[in-house]
């Protein structure tokens, strides 16, 4: 079952905006909480910080000559099982053949925020005719209205929406990094989030130490800025590295119970842009095939794929071979 929800607005800020008067707006003066926003997800990396926000939170921002806003409105996607009880995510990898790869070979560009509830798929809102005609084989499609859920059509790939209209080249082959960061994925009572709220400031906006060099015959740095924060519908989902949690209180961070530790593999040379196709299923397919569970999170200039610690040398061994078979 495919779900299309919030039309969320992604937005970049510069990652040196560290003083008190050029910090990130998370609402005007309100918290989270109280906002009319129910899609929020902010990101940090080292160039700037990410926002993808839906229409009611882009609102809320104010104006800002440090704010670069993607000129296309992007639809949120989301794959929930087919029953009629709590909605049961598929992983990243596990909806690669499904959603990823047919979306790729129709030139559909798509963005992509796991969280540790789930996972989303952005696509364009131009896109979604194309999106309806691709998937509507293998999904029962919805699209979100006041909030209930409204079946689309199958014969109707329209269903409202502008037909796009493109096309696009092969996939270009984008070199990959492995920092040596080991990164947690972890959630929140939302009714304990003013407990830290002190300390996510801190971490995100004034608490900055820099990425360490990678060592001689390393296949990227040894360290690297990244903090995610979500907050979709009432969950929370964190991302951060394991020497930044201890910042914490460890009562409060949930995980799963076996505490696993990511590593993450990092896609771009250059900045991505929103138009090319492909990106994310390059990267996708093969961990797909190779059954390796992955989150993935698109940034405004790169991707970031999250792999199990242990396995983070299959993972590289297999997208460098994909890559070789990519190539010219």
């Amino acid at each position: 079952m495919l779900h299309s929800g919030w039309n969320p607005m992604r937005a970049s800020l510069p990652g040196t905006a560290r003083s008190s008067s050029q910090a990130p707006p998370i609402g005007r003066g309100a918290s989270l909480g109280d906002s009319r926003c129910k899609f929020f997800s902010l990101t940090e990396t080292p160039e700037d910080y990410t926002l993808m926000v839906d229409e009611e939170g882009f609102k809320e921002l104010p104006a800002s000559e440090f704010l670069q806003v993607a000129e296309a409105t992007w639809l949120v996607l989301n794959v929930s099982s087919h029953s009629g009880a709590a909605v049961q995510a598929a992983g990243v990898t596990k909806i690669a053949r499904s959603v990823i790869a047919p979306l790729a070979e129709h030139h559909v560009s798509v963005l992509m925020l796991s969280t540790y509830q789930t996972d989303f798929i952005l696509v364009r809102e131009q896109d979604l005719s194309v999106v309806i005609h691709t998937l509507a084989q293998e999904f029962d499609i919805y699209r979100e209205v006041g909030g209930e859920p409204v079946p689309v059509a199958r014969d109707d790939s329209s269903n409202g929406f502008p037909r796009a209209q493109h096309a696009g080249p092969n996939p270009t082959v984008h070199p990959i990094q492995s920092p040596q960061n080991r990164f947690c994925v972890l959630t929140l009572d939302p009714e304990t989030l003013p407990a830290i709220a002190t300390t996510l400031i801190d971490v995100l906006f004034y608490s900055h130490s820099a990425p360490k060099e990678a060592a001689p015959g390393d296949p990227g740095p040894s360290s690297i800025t990244f903090f995610a924060f979500s907050l979709i519908e009432g969950y929370i989902s964190i991302v951060m590295d394991a020497e930044t949690q201890k910042k914490f209180p460890s009562d409060l961070l949930l995980t799963s119970s076996s505490g696993e530790l990511w590593r993450m593999v990092r896609i771009g040379g250059q900045p991505l842009g929103f138009d090319e196709c492909g990106i994310v299923a390059q990267i996708a397919g093969p961990l797909a095939e190779a059954d390796i569970s992955a989150y993935y999170i698109s940034t405004f200039n790169f991707d970031h794929a999250l792999v199990p610690e242990d396995g983070i040398g299959s993972v590289i061994e297999v997208l460098q071979r994909r890559q070789e078979g990519l190539g010219p």
